[in-house]
C-alpha cells in the first residue's frame, strides 16, 4: 500500500508541475485568470501558475496561412496570443464612389496588439472587430470621393484609412501600422470608357507634342534663313567696301601716274613753250576718237573746236619732235 501511495503522489506531483509550467514561445503572451478574473500576462518563456486556481484565458483567433499569393485564415481557439506584426488581406468588397459608380476594392492591413489584455477584454472578436471596421471605413472615404479621384489618390486614401483605424483599434490595444489598396477594379463598361478616354489623352498629346516639334522646327528654320540673309547682306557688303577700297586705291594711283605723267610732261614741254594742259586735252580726244571707233560705228561726228585741237596736237608733236631732234 506504501508503495501504491508514493506512486500516486508522484504521479500528482507530476501532474501538478505540468499544469504549473506555462512555456511561452518569443513574439507570444497568454493571459491568466484567476478564479475566472485576471491576474498576469505571462511573457516568453518559463512561467508558473498556481493549477486549478489559475487558468489560461482561451481566445477565439483566425491564424492567416499563406497560400500561393493569397492569405486564407483558419479559425482556432488557442491560449497564446501573437504580438507579432500580422498581415490581414480582406476580401475584394463592392463600394460606390460619389459619382454613383460601383467598384471593387481589395485592401491588405498590417497591425500589431500592443495591450494584450484590452484585446481580449475590450472586444469579443478582435479579428473580426477589425474587419468590419476596416470594411465601413473603407466605404465611408470612397463614398466621399469621385471614381477619378480614388483611382488617383491611393495614398490619400490608404493614410487617411490608417489614421482613421489606429484612433479607432487603440482602446483594443491594437496597432495599425499602416493600410494598403491592392486591386480597385471598376466595371467593364466603365474600364472601357476609362480605355477610351486614356487613348484619347495620349493622341491627343501626340497631336500637341507633334504641333510644337514642327512649330520649333519652323523657327529653326525661319532663324536659319535670317541668319543666312544677314551673313550675305554683310558678305555682300564686305564685297562692295572692298570693291569701293579698290576703285578708290585704282584712281589714286591713276591720278598719281597722271599727275608724275604732267609733271615729266612738263618738264620736256618747258622749252618748247608748249602748254601741257592742251597737251592732255588733245590726247584725251585721240582716246576718245579711238574707243569710238573700236565700237564699230562707220561715222562719227566731231565737233568744229575738235579740229583745232587735233591741228594743235600735231603741231605740239612736231615740236617734240624737234626738241628730241636736237
Amino acid at each position: 500500500m506504501g508503495f501504491i501511495f508514493i506512486i500516486v503522489l508522484l504521479a500528482l506531483a507530476i501532474v501538478f508541475i505540468g499544469l504549473s509550467v506555462k512555456i511561452i514561445q518569443q513574439g507570444q503572451t497568454m493571459i491568466v485568470e484567476r478564479l475566472g478574473k485576471f491576474h498576469v500576462q505571462l511573457g516568453a518563456g518559463l512561467n508558473f501558475i498556481v493549477p486549478f486556481l489559475d487558468a489560461p484565458r482561451i481566445i477565439y483567433w483566425r491564424i492567416p496561412v499563406r497560400r500561393g499569393d493569397r492569405y486564407v485564415y483558419m479559425e482556432t481557439r488557442s491560449p497564446f496570443i501573437d504580438l507579432r506584426e500580422t498581415v490581414y488581406d480582406f476580401p475584394a468588397q463592392n463600394v460606390i464612389t460619389k459619382d454613383n459608380v460601383g467598384i471593387q476594392i481589395n485592401a491588405v492591413l498590417y497591425y500589431q496588439i500592443m495591450d494584450a489584455p484590452k484585446g481580449v477584454y475590450e472586444i469579443a472578436d478582435l479579428p473580426q472587430a477589425i474587419e468590419k471596421l476596416t470594411q465601413t471605413t473603407l466605404r465611408n472615404l470612397i463614398g466621399e470621393l469621385e471614381l477619378d479621384q480614388t483611382l488617383s489618390s491611393r495614398d490619400l486614401i490608404n493614410t487617411k484609412l490608417q489614421t482613421i483605424l489606429d484612433e479607432a483599434t487603440d482602446k483594443w490595444g491594437v496597432k495599425v501600422n499602416r493600410v494598403e489598396l491592392q486591386d480597385i477594379s471598376p466595371p467593364a463598361d466603365i474600364q472601357a470608357a476609362m480605355e477610351k478616354q486614356m487613348r484619347a489623352e495620349r493622341e491627343k498629346r501626340e497631336m500637341i507634342l507633334r504641333a510644337e516639334g514642327e512649330k520649333q522646327a519652323a523657327i529653326l528654320s525661319a532663324e536659319g534663313q535670317k541668319q543666312a540673309r544677314i551673313r550675305e547682306a554683310e558678305g555682300f557688303k564686305e564685297s562692295e567696301i572692298l570693291r569701293a577700297q579698290g576703285q578708290a586705291e585704282a584712281k589714286e594711283r591713276t591720278a598719281k601716274a597722271e599727275s608724275e605723267g604732267l609733271r615729266l610732261l612738263s618738264e620736256n614741254l618747258t622749252s618748247t613753250q608748249i602748254d601741257p594742259s592742251a597737251y592732255m586735252l588733245a590726247l584725251r580726244y585721240v582716246e576718245t576718237l579711238k574707243e569710238l571707233g573700236s565700237a564699230g560705228n562707220k561715222t562719227i561726228m566731231m565737233p568744229y573746236e575738235a579740229t583745232a585741237m587735233m591741228g594743235s596736237l600735231a603741231s605740239i608733236k612736231e615740236a617734240l619732235f624737234d626738241t628730241n631732234s636736237k
